[in-house]
């Protein structure tokens, strides 16, 4: 299209693109803009051949596809994590990726809190038995004063930071494993840093935020969730493969500890006959816990502006491989 740039929006779940085209119309050159809806990496491949950028949401981006993309020069990731990128061979081809690692930390933090207090007060179960008929606090049973317990914050990134500050009213200690962040800086937060183990052993509440890696995916597996105490509740906002799944069934299933609320699955939705969907202690939401009418226009927009930004030759401000930046990028 001459001197006009394309861009492949890989996938989406939004109504419209509307704010994207918004955001890129600021260009000084013509955009076109296509929305994909690629399920696979072949369609993508396809799709993106000659597309100057990729918008990505959930699609798979590995390194055949990668090849393939002739003139991209950056994939703009719609969220915080970047798995779905094979971020070397990215970086191998000259290819910008980048993220919006700060756009729902409300939202998430706000989600960690109310399956956090949910479990606390059974909010969930004892719902579900009153639509059924039984009014009866019994059902609840047993359940512990909230005030003294103790949080484990797995990650203390900007997400469990927020949640470690919204929790502090209530008067949990709260413990924090974090292999990349200074123990004084969380003790600057008012947690304690402490080891993964101890974390386990000692927390009522064990809250998940780190992102998926090959050291993180299965990190919560059977040797983990051995060490937690048998009234414990496992909560996760984060990524689901950072949880052994079948691990967590049979610590369920064992009595080992003592539920689970999950945001997050390993695969998405969960087949039909997922054992968790049967189990009453376990709480399950649909990787909602990003969404707000806000945080979806703010991912969006800024999203399409890393776009922008790096089709205008400007750095965008969340690289995620600022090594390519540093040797130039694809111009």
């Amino acid at each position: 299209m001459g001197s006009g740039w394309t861009v492949v929006v890989s996938d989406h779940e939004y109504a419209d693109l509307d704010i994207e085209e918004a955001t890129l119309s600021a260009l000084d050159h013509p955009v076109r803009l296509l929305a994909a809806q690629c399920r696979s990496e072949r369609e993508l491949a396809a799709a993106a051949a000659d597309a100057d950028a990729v918008l990505n949401q959930y699609c798979p981006i590995g390194a055949e596809t990668l090849a393939a993309m002739r003139r991209c020069r950056v994939i703009s990731r719609y969220g915080v994590g970047f798995d779905t990128v094979d971020v070397a061979a990215a970086t191998a081809h000259g290819i910008c990726v980048t993220n919006v690692p700060d756009y729902c930390v409300d939202e998430v933090s706000d989600h960690a809190l109310a399956l956090l207090l949910s479990s606390a007060r059974r909010v969930a179960a004892l719902d579900a038995q009153v639509r059924r008929g039984l009014w009866d606090y019994k059902v609840g049973q047993p359940m512990g004063r909230l005030r003294g317990r103790v949080l484990g914050l797995i990650g203390f990134g900007r997400m469990a930071r927020a949640l470690a500050a919204k929790v502090a009213p209530l008067q949990l200690r709260v413990l924090a494993h974090d292999p990349l962040v200074p123990a004084e800086a969380m003790l600057q937060a008012g947690v304690e840093p402490a080891a993964l183990d101890d974390l386990a052993r000692t927390a009522d509440f064990v809250s998940v935020h780190t992102p998926l890696s090959p050291a993180t995916r299965g990190l919560v597996g059977a040797r983990l969730l051995g060490l937690m105490k048998p009234t414990a509740v496992l909560i996760n906002t984060a990524r689901g493969p950072v949880v052994d799944e079948d691990a967590l069934v049979a610590a369920l299933r064992a009595g080992r500890i003592g539920g689970a609320a999950l945001d997050v699955l390993a695969r998405e939705p969960p087949a039909p006959d997922h054992p968790l969907l049967a189990m009453p202690q376990v709480i399950l939401t649909p990787h909602v816990a990003w969404y707000s009418e806000e945080s979806e226009a703010e991912l969006r927009r800024r999203a399409a502006e890393h776009v922008a930004l790096v089709l205008r030759g400007e750095r965008p401000p969340h690289l995620v491989n600022p090594e390519v930046w540093g040797r130039g990028a694809r111009g």
